[in-house]
């Protein structure tokens, strides 16, 4: 295949080749290779499309209920104790019950406030007599928590606006999964039909271009990377959006540098980076999500606020939830910051992104 080169400060690799197999393939100054999506969606005008597929997302949330169920066993397992609580209750031991339900509660990082919240509402309602079988008690307290992820949560879609390209801006601490997971939703939104760019915006990280390429050769995507070292990491996303927007891409997923919520430098750097995609697309970024550790539990909370006081996170990636037993935590960040869940990561392969269905993680903690 032909390549040409030009004297862009950017680079766009199109289903770029293993470095392994091309060990000139960072000494190159500029690459063009064209691509095609596997299919293309129906759908007429840009309003349609984005609605189309946030429609075939949510339906896929539904449909994929079992990897939610199993990717959250481990929260189920500590809430088990629940059943046994409430198999042989009688008013006569409502407090010792409840105490214990509060302490499984915590233990799965519900956290104190919700946990309270939670137990003194089903306290109330089993003296007033409105509760008076087990089974009743555990109705009332999954309704609770569904109620407290959809008041404050119930934007679980993406919204990706009415024109195109949509952006998508990816943002979190180092380690937290996010790269993985901006790769995981590439390969959801191209299966989905969506035509997809990357912009390997972290330019802070000398090996995250590269993990990023690698997604972009196993999904089948194109990348726009900097070419130069040390570039900003405002004018890498900003000419992957001039990109996509000229080049007719349907979503533009930005990934960017991982940071410390309190090193304010960095974070100053995500303003700038919001800033030099809206001058592009007006609007833009569409979503902002965070990624966050789902292994941290309640520890998540400051980074969250800090990130989200900086940038205006939209939506959250909660990760890691399938070798945790702190799934609680979900509730807890809703709660807390009324920011909406869009996916949760249960698992290693690249179907294990699942968009958020709050009925089916409450009954997959609550079975």
């Amino acid at each position: 295949m032909a390549v040409t080169s030009s004297s862009s400060s950017l680079s766009l690799f199109s289903n770029p080749q293993s470095k392994l197999s091309n060990p000139q393939f960072l000494n190159l100054p500029s690459t063009i290779r064209p691509t095609t999506s596997r299919f293309k969606c129906s759908a007429t005008g840009q309003t349609g499309f984005f609605t189309k597929l946030g429609r075939l997302i949510k339906e896929k949330a539904k449909s994929d209920v079992e990897k939610i169920f199993s990717g959250f066993s481990k929260t189920r397992d500590n809430l088990a104790v629940i059943d046994e609580l409430l198999l042989y209750w009688n008013l006569a031991d409502t407090d010792r019950v409840l105490d214990e339900l509060e302490e499984a509660l915590l233990v799965s990082d519900f956290g104190p406030k919700i946990t309270i919240k939670i137990v003194e509402s089903l306290r109330e309602d089993i003296l007033a007599g409105k509760l008076k079988s087990g089974p009743e008690i555990k109705d009332a307290l999954k309704k609770s928590v569904l109620e407290l992820l959809t008041n404050k949560g119930s934007k679980t879609e993406l919204q990706l606006g009415f024109r195109k390209p949509a952006v998508v801006m990816i943002v979190g601490v180092n380690g937290g999964g996010k790269t993985t997971s901006l790769g995981k939703l590439a390969h959801r939104l191209k299966n989905e039909g969506a035509k997809i760019l990357l912009a390997a915006g972290d330019t802070f990280r000398a090996a995250a271009s590269d993990q990023l390429e690698i997604w972009a050769e196993r999904t089948g995507c194109e990348i726009v990377v900097a070419e130069k070292e040390k570039a900003k990491a405002a004018s890498v996303l900003s000419q992957a959006v001039k990109k996509g927007k000229e080049e007719g891409y349907d979503i533009v997923l930005c990934d960017t540098s991982g940071r410390l919520h309190t090193n304010y430098s960095l974070m100053e750097e995500l303003i700038a980076c919001k800033k030099a995609v809206s001058k592009v697309v007006s609007g833009a970024p569409n979503e902002i999500l965070q990624v966050l550790d789902g292994t941290t539990g309640l520890n998540m909370l400051p980074q969250a606020r800090e990130f989200n006081d900086v940038v205006g996170v939209t939506g959250l990636i909660l990760t890691k939830l399938d070798g945790s037993a702190r799934g609680g935590c979900v509730v807890s960040v809703v709660d807390e910051l009324g920011i909406p869940v869009k996916f949760v990561g249960v698992g290693e392969s690249l179907e294990d992104l699942q968009p958020f269905d709050a009925e089916a993680f409450v009954d997959a903690i609550f079975s």
